[in-house]
């Protein structure tokens, strides 16, 4: 008797053409049987965005014939998850995984990060799911370090599962692979963007603006997702698609609103 591979569902949000996805497409081939579905272009920053007011397009593309499926969609991360689930897979993937990122997705990077909300709309959807990012922007960013710790929290995660409702938000230091350390285990740094709009004017004499900012980290535990990935570890945060504050709910029933 034959046993099924594992299905793996493999996203993100730099585009299908992106080193970095290339990189953790080859390493999930290695863990069972691969399906893509990327973006066609750049979506960073998109969060948890999807396409309501236009149409998406699907091209299904031969890049490499050992993957099972491999898809370039017009809209978002979150939507080339929704149609892999609703319109492209037989059944259910064993694992979703997502990236690797071209730069960090550490402490509140987290709740912009198109390359996270993918990852979180497959546990949305029930399936075990990772974002993979690697503390580099350079789009010739060497991804060769991150495989090793890629495939072992993947296979790690394809054995013993996840607990209901976690995603886990992993980020990759930029250091040879003998300099990376090990795996921490981490909390999200409490950190913000101190942010700022550039204002300049075109040739035409019409005002236009960047926006520009600077992370400011606001955090000195030694548990934290900064902490490790400046010691040189590979941080993995377990978060949540629960926002609810659980811990504010009592606060809240002692203000007389109930009834």
């Amino acid at each position: 008797m034959t046993t099924q591979k594992p299905l793996i569902l493999v996203t993100n949000d730099d585009s299908i053409n992106a080193p970095g996805i290339r990189t953790l497409i080859s390493v999930m081939k290695e863990l069972g049987d691969v399906v893509v579905v990327a973006p066609d272009s750049p979506q960073s920053a998109m969060g948890h965005a999807i396409t309501i007011n236009s149409t998406l397009h699907i091209n299904k593309l031969n890049n490499d014939p050992e993957l099972y499926a491999e898809y370039s969609c017009s809209g978002t991360p979150v939507d080339c998850v929704k149609f892999a689930v609703n319109e492209i897979l037989h059944r259910k993937p064993d694992l979703c995984v997502s990236g690797i990122n071209h730069g960090s997705n550490s402490s509140i990077n987290v709740i912009y990060s198109g390359t996270m909300s993918a990852a979180v709309e497959a546990g949305i959807e029930g399936i075990p799911a990772i974002g993979f990012s690697l503390l580099d922007y350079n789009w010739n960013a060497d991804f060769e370090p991150c495989r090793k710790f890629v495939k072992k929290i993947a296979a790690e995660v394809l054995q013993k599962g996840l607990p209901e409702g976690v995603i886990l938000n992993v980020n990759l230091p930029k250091l040879p692979e003998n300099e990376i350390k090990g795996i921490k285990i981490c909390r999200q740094a409490k950190a913000y963007w101190e942010e700022k709009f550039d204002k300049r004017t075109n040739p035409m004499g019409k005002d236009y603006y960047w926006l520009t900012g600077k992370f400011v980290n606001q955090d000195n535990g030694e548990d934290t997702d900064e902490w490790a990935l400046a010691q040189g570890y590979v941080s993995v945060v377990p978060v949540q698609f629960d926002l609810t504050a659980h811990h504010a709910i009592q606060t809240l029933n002692s203000w007389g609103l109930n009834g």
